[in-house]
């Protein structure tokens, strides 16, 4: 998405540190990526698919690595990102130092937002040199980057968390609270929203008053993440503004992980994710759907 720009710079820039680029925003092209030879890069896809070929050097880390699989969907707390002291322990055996640099990829649009799921998790356990990979590893191959079928055996570090940004994630009672009053984004697709029951989910229906805007609408045509402005447009199309209270979900807090961040890239500062997402919220009959 920002090609058009990168051809601008000089030869000079191409030198400057990963963290100048991390300044810019979330999103970097492969170029960036290519030059942050100190970055470690997070494979955020299934085990097979990073076994079937992933960016050299690449460790892998589904979302479910940094998540609290205990029980089944629906259970309480099933897939809420982990305690600080597990989050901790799990992102460090990545080789992710406080002050690692960090650039996390997956198939995105055509996978299921987990680069945005495993960044949003980074992101609350403090790691600030975060990078999305734009465009994911279909950008990567098609700007003929190789793969490698090699494992990357990753180097435990010890990782910290001070403080957990919680001002990135909301729980049920928080959705609750703000039904009527916020603006809840249902991220799923329109089958989905409308009753489908595809992924297990104990019932089918939306959260009421939720706004259904499916998480591919942030991409372009080339699967490329839209410009600000245009990713303003169109939320404002669909009755989002810059200054609201957005809560966004989806079945499993994945899709609408990846919606939440590329919404802060474009200047949405209050979007936030509901992690337990449909499958907790369904899993209780005591809550209303629509």
């Amino acid at each position: 998405m920002r090609q058009g720009l990168y051809t601008l710079v000089t030869a000079a820039f191409m030198a400057l540190s990963f963290a100048t680029f991390a300044k810019a925003g979330t999103w970097i092209d492969v170029d960036e990526l290519r030059a942050s030879t100190d970055a470690v890069i997070v494979d955020a896809r299934r085990q097979q698919d990073y076994v079937a070929g992933h960016i050299p050097g690449a460790v892998n880390a589904p979302w479910q690595s940094l998540s609290d699989m205990s029980g089944k969907p629906g259970d309480p707390n099933w897939g809420v990102v982990l305690a600080p002291e597990q989050l901790a322990q799990a992102i460090g055996r990545l080789g992710i130092a406080n002050d690692s640099r960090v650039v996390v990829y997956s198939a995105s649009p055509s996978g299921w937002g987990e680069d945005g799921r495993v960044a949003w998790t980074l992101m609350q356990a403090g790691v600030s040199n975060l990078a999305i990979l734009d465009g994911g590893i279909d950008a990567w191959t098609a700007s003929g980057g190789e793969l490698s079928t090699s494992a990357v055996p990753p180097q435990p570090v010890t990782f910290e968390i001070a403080s957990a940004d919680l001002s990135l994630t909301a729980n049920k009672d928080d959705v609750q609270a703000a039904i009527g009053s916020a603006k809840i984004i249902d991220a799923r697709t329109p089958e989905e929203y409308a009753g489908a029951q595809n992924l297990g989910e104990a019932r089918g229906g939306h959260l009421p008053g939720a706004i259904n805007i499916p998480w591919t609408r942030v991409f372009d045509e080339q699967g490329q993440l839209l410009e600000a402005a245009d990713l303003r447009a169109r939320m404002e199309e669909a009755g989002i503004g810059r200054d609201d209270e957005i809560i966004a979900y989806c079945t499993a807090g994945i899709r609408s992980a990846h919606l939440a961040l590329a919404l802060r890239e474009a200047g949405f500062s209050k979007a936030r994710n509901y992690d337990a997402s449909f499958h907790e919220w369904a899993g209780d009959s005591r809550l209303p759907l629509e």
